[in-house]
């Protein structure tokens, strides 16, 4: 798994290949294609078209491409007036149509990589996305994958497909990985800030690849292959895996002794060095720490090696939902109350705080929880007003109701998942019955300390 350099008696011959391409970045001559528009391709898109260059969006759901064409975002981090200005007014600047990817100079690929119902990363539609460009791959095109997966997935599943009908690699085609660092709800970074780490299967592709995001963000990271840029971003999301089991482990072991976590927590984080803060919740959420370690876990497998870390802070982070469930039993026993037939309002069903994203939400599985306990439960989520379409959770009959006075009194409890920004804590803790916070929102509440369960 290293770096292909060129070699042999054609390495020269296509040199005009990439240094016309490199031409074409600063002169804005390039035409990029993003495909895959959700919460990593829609930025990305938005901000090449933002920098002047020719942009084309390819995606399966027709609904989003329906939405660009008509300067409407899906995405809160992506306003809407942005995309009316840098893609609406463009013709077809998002479409269906994947032929259109045979005009692209650049091609980046962000497609879903989840886990399958057994644990193993599932690359099927990096596959089929690299089938998708191979079909109509020319000459002088640039792929770069931002997928997350593990170390070699562009090497051994992208550069095979793309070189099926006969280009080469670093020869006439250029590929390249470079892992997305979005952070949706983080004011403080923007995707032109954040930098950009970029590893080539050989170096006339890390050449090109940096090259082209040079012209969009503050700063590019080089590294030596495909497969170190890959392992780095897995590198990042382990470690907040990690460092948020111990922290929820810390939570739990805390909580028999009758300890503050927050406040531990708090305390130790005025050490000027060697510490940084972690705090606990109810669970896992978001695209990337849930699923990204157990990439690099399944593929370590591969040289029998054990990533024992990996598999224990897994471990932890899956069980807090049931350590949430828990605490609300107790609560509620608290109050001569049982979980079966309780009224429960969940507030919040994306994964972190003032964003829209439900993906690997754990409060799906608290809701399934919940569901199977015997409760009722209802939702209130600003950022989600409707309940997400999902077939795990389908089955899972689940309204929304605004967060008023009235509601708040009508529930036997309500179960904190998502601090977000938008509510209300001194009117929810006057008003409701009993409170399970799992994100400390209720910290400036002492007065009602009665009413409220750290979870």
């Amino acid at each position: 798994m290293t770096s292909e350099p060129l070699a042999g008696p054609d390495a020269g011959r296509d040199e005009g290949t990439l240094e016309t391409l490199l031409r074409k970045f600063p002169a804005r001559d390039a035409r990029v294609a993003v495909m895959g528009l959700g919460y990593v391709g829609l930025p990305l898109l938005n901000l090449f078209a933002s920098k002047g260059f020719r942009v084309v969006g390819c995606d399966v759901d027709g609904s989003k491409i329906d939405s660009l064409n008509r300067g409407r975002s899906y995405i809160r981090s992506v306003p809407s007036t942005s995309i009316a200005r840098h893609l609406a007014a463009k013709q077809r600047a998002a479409t269906t149509d994947f032929s259109t990817l045979a005009a692209a100079d650049a091609i980046f690929v962000c497609v879903p990589t989840p886990l399958t119902a057994d644990g193993k990363p599932d690359v099927s539609a990096i596959r089929q996305t690299a089938k998708a460009i191979g079909a109509t791959l020319r000459r002088g095109q640039l792929i770069i994958l931002e997928s997350t997966s593990y170390p070699g997935t562009t090497r051994e599943i992208m550069k095979p497909e793309l070189e099926r009908r006969g280009l080469k690699c670093g020869r006439d085609f250029f590929l390249a990985f470079s892992p997305e660092r979005e952070d949706p709800g983080n004011k403080e970074f923007s995707i032109e800030q954040i930098p950009k780490v970029v590893g080539g299967i050989d170096a006339p592709s890390g050449r090109a690849a940096a090259a082209l995001y040079r012209e969009a963000v503050s700063r590019v990271v080089e590294v030596s292959s495909a497969e170190a840029a890959e392992a780095a971003k897995l590198l990042e999301n382990i470690y907040r895996c990690v460092n948020i089991a111990l922290v929820n482990e810390l939570k739990m072991c805390l909580d028999r002794m009758h300890i503050d976590v927050w406040e531990v927590i708090g305390a130790a984080a005025t050490k000027p060095f060697g510490f940084q803060a972690f705090y606990p919740g109810p669970g896992l959420g978001g695209h990337c720490i849930p699923i990204d370690p157990f990439y690099l876990s399944w593929k370590a497998r591969e040289f029998q090696f054990n990533t024992r870390f990996i598999d224990l802070a897994g471990e932890i982070n899956i069980q807090m939902p049931y350590y949430v469930l828990s605490k609300l039993e107790e609560g509620l026993r608290g109050q001569g109350k049982k979980l079966e037939g309780a009224r429960i309002l969940m507030l919040g069903l994306a994964y972190k705080k003032d964003i829209d994203d439900p993906r690997e939400s754990p409060a799906f599985k608290l809701l399934e929880l919940l569901d199977q306990k015997g409760a009722s439960v209802v939702y209130n989520d600003p950022n989600i007003p409707r309940f997400p379409d999902s077939d795990h959770y389908r089955h899972l009959k689940v309204s929304s109701v605004p967060v008023t006075p009235e509601e708040l009194a009508a529930v036997d409890a309500v179960v904190i998942v998502t601090n977000h920004s938008d509510y209300d804590y001194e009117m929810i803790t006057r008003h409701a019955p009993l409170i399970v916070d799992t994100r400390n929102a209720c910290a400036g509440q002492a007065g009602r300390r009665e009413k409220i369960v750290r979870a």
